[in-house]
């Protein structure tokens, strides 16, 4: 929800994000010394300190010591998962070596002892750390204010972006039951093309499978070529180094990040709504660790590495949900080189980025098609083996 605070409202809502991240960073510097990141010890330890020396209420010293116990169990994880790469690599020894700090204005939440909402007035009412705000302004679209009325629960987090004001809630909405799906749709993940989807071609007609048969391509050309631009910008800007220069970059930072947020958003749900009008479930590649496995030169690295694969499947999971669409993720090991119509698998079948051409069979397709129909068909098979387990059980 966007808010609208007064000049007033605004400033008491920064000091009160300043005081409880001054005070989330003596508890996390606490907590690096002492080596003590359970919640329930980190709170014995620093609940009385955090109110004393900040000033702040009993529930917003509950949910600052919360926050950096919870930054710390993250920490923890990621470092198991080897997202800070290799034990003794310079990222992860840097890591590990200072405690976790937080932005002067990171987000912070709040739970319904320290705000209050009014729906009908669109206002609610927030613990600052100069006393209660009340009558604060928020709005958003009337689907939004309809769900936020009736669905929320929990905690809302407060937070400072670009000079606006937005609380985050959260709500729950029931997800509708699973629908069987009649076959799957393929989707094959890639930097030309953002995502090409292809059903899968039923067994009896695997044999004489035409080429492009219900295929969909989404190109990346503009997105690529947005990037491109914003690199380019970038490295000028950073070259230049003058305050003007400086401002910019700082104005521009999330501009690239919101367009390729956008265009994720927009093919996903067509994907979506295509498998739901087809009664297809959607059956995506697991990417895990593809930044790890893939060796590419350095220019194809960079666009890589700043393509948001995660953001893209976490898009089309939650709205196939909402759906009621199924979604599996399959081993896509040698999609682009196998024969969707024969099973051959040969590197020599892509001659090129683009074109695939079977060696065995002779079978001619766009190469990302190609690999979208044999995820589908993957898709089919673990679906099958999958409910063929729950049966026998």
């Amino acid at each position: 929800m966007r808010l609208l605070p007064t000049p007033a409202q605004a400033a008491a809502l920064e000091a009160t994000l300043r005081a409880v991240n001054r005070a989330a960073n003596e508890v996390s510097r606490i907590a690096f010394t002492r080596k003590i990141h359970a919640g329930r010890d980190l709170r014995r330890v620093t609940y009385g300190q955090v109110r004393a020396a900040f000033g702040l209420g009993s529930q917003p010293a509950q949910h600052t010591i919360k926050k950096v116990a919870d930054a710390y169990t993250a920490l923890r994880a990621n470092l198991r998962n080897g997202t800070y790469g290799p034990a003794n690599s310079p990222r992860r020894l840097k890591a590990e070596s200072k405690p976790i700090s937080f932005h002067p204005l990171a987000a912070q939440p709040f739970d319904d002892r320290c705000l209050s909402w009014d729906h009908d007035a669109r206002t609610i009412s927030i613990w600052t750390s100069t006393g209660r705000a009340k009558n604060v302004a928020f709005t958003g679209s009337a689907a939004q204010l309809a769900q936020l009325r009736k669905h929320r629960r929990g905690e809302s987090d407060l937070l400072s972006r670009d000079g606006m004001w937005f609380l985050l809630a959260t709500i729950e909405i029931p997800d509708p039951p699973l629908r069987e799906p009649d076959g799957f749709l393929g989707v094959d993940l890639g930097i030309a093309n953002i995502a090409t989807t292809c059903p899968a071609t039923p067994p009896a007609a695997a044999a004489t499978a035409t080429p492009a048969t219900g295929a969909a391509r989404y190109s990346g050309a503009k997105l690529n070529a947005v990037r491109h631009r914003h690199r380019e910008l970038r490295r000028r800007l950073q070259a230049k180094a003058t305050k003007s220069a400086k401002r910019l970059l700082k104005k521009r930072r999330r501009k690239e990040a919101r367009f390729a947020a956008d265009t994720n958003h927009v093919i996903a749900k067509r994907i979506v709504t295509e498998a739901q009008r087809t009664g297809h479930g959607i059956a995506l590649e697991d990417l895990q660790g593809i930044r790890d496995r893939v060796r590419l030169r350095k220019p194809q690295r960079v666009t890589l590495h700043t393509w948001s694969f995660h953001q893209f499947g976490s898009f089309i999971t939650y709205k196939a949900r909402r759906a009621g669409v199924v979604v599996l993720h399959v081993d896509p090991s040698f999609t682009s080189q196998q024969c969707s119509r024969c099973g051959h698998v040969d590197r020599n079948n892509r001659p090129s980025q683009a074109t695939f051409s079977c060696t065995s069979c002779g079978f001619a397709e766009h190469a990302d098609v190609n690999a979208a129909r044999n995820i589908a068909t993957r898709g089919v098979a673990d679906w099958a083996v999958s409910h063929a387990a729950d049966d026998a059980a």
